[in-house]
This record gives structure tokens, C-alpha cells and sequence, in this order.
């Protein structure tokens, strides 16, 4: 198998499942509602805020592998639309999921030689670096996530 191929799979399995930590965006937020989403515990971001932060480096990365500059800035990483209901929140991730199969889809086409090539520019390193960043950087802020659902949901805030 590819490596372009693993590492699709690799961002699938986070956003969907099936990963080796047992452990998916869609899982771990499948039973949070808008309100848990947006609520603010002690000085940490909220739900809402970390799945627009991680979905952030998604849509960059779909920018470059379709062949459009790299525009995202890092301060604008966190600044997500409100949400003021339901079906804000619905909305919302069901727009993080579809640029996730967007993602998968366009790493999977990916030529595996172009895994060494530069991102956009060489101070970001390679495509894999990236890719791979993506996903490291994914599972980090999943477990934020899934420590402040706990926290909301056993009032533990």
C-alpha cells in the first residue's frame, strides 16, 4: 500500500474511525450538543472553537494539493462563525467532515513522490511533514476535546 494511501487512511480513521486509539472526532462528538459545544470551561477553548482550530490546517492543506496558494494564518486559526443553535452546530460539522473526505480523497490521489517535494514553500517543510503534522496535530486536540465533553457532562466545570 502507498504511503499516500496510509496517510489517508490515517486522516479518515481520526475523523470517522477505526483508528489504533479507538478514539474518532465524529465518536467523541456525536453526542455534544451546541450548547456543551460553546460552553466555556475555566480558561480553555471550547469544543466548538478546538474543531474549527484543527479543521483550520484541513482546509489549508486542501488549498495547496489543489494547486491554490497557501493563504491560512495561524492567528486566524482559532476565529470560527457563531454558533447559536442546533443547527449551527449541525452545519458546522457537517462542513469539518466533508473537508475531511476532501482531504482524504485528494491525499490518497497524491503521487507518492510528491510526499518529498515542499509545501507551498520550503520553510514548511514537505508534504509529508505537513500531512502528517495534520494528523499528529489532530489527535492532540482530540484529547482536549474529550477531556472538556467530561468535564461538561459530569459537571465537572
Amino acid at each position: 500500500m502507498k504511503i499516500t494511501s496510509q496517510l489517508a487512511k490515517h486522516i479518515k480513521d481520526f475523523y470517522f474511525g477505526g483508528n489504533w486509539t479507538d478514539s474518532s472526532l465524529k465518536g467523541v462528538l456525536k453526542d455534544v450538543n451546541w450548547q456543551q459545544a460553546t460552553t466555556k470551561v475555566a480558561s480553555f477553548n471550547t469544543i466548538a472553537t478546538l474543531v474549527f482550530h484543527l479543521s483550520y490546517y484541513v482546509n489549508a492543506a486542501i488549498d495547496v494539493l489543489q494547486n491554490k496558494p497557501l493563504t491560512a494564518k495561524d492567528k486566524y486559526s482559532f476565529n470560527h462563525p457563531p454558533i447559536q443553535s442546533q443547527k449551527d452546530w449541525d452545519d458546522f460539522l457537517s462542513k469539518k467532515y466533508n473537508d475531511a473526505e476532501i482531504l482524504v480523497d485528494l491525499v490518497s490521489k497524491l503521487p507518492e513522490n510528491k510526499l518529498w517535494e515542499d509545501f507551498s514553500d520550503n520553510k514548511y517543510g514537505n508534504y509529508y511533514r505537513n500531512i502528517n503534522g495534520i494528523i499528529e496535530h489532530a489527535h492532540y486536540h482530540l484529547g482536549q476535546i474529550a477531556l472538556i465533553k467530561k468535564m461538561i457532562t459530569t459537571k465537572g466545570i
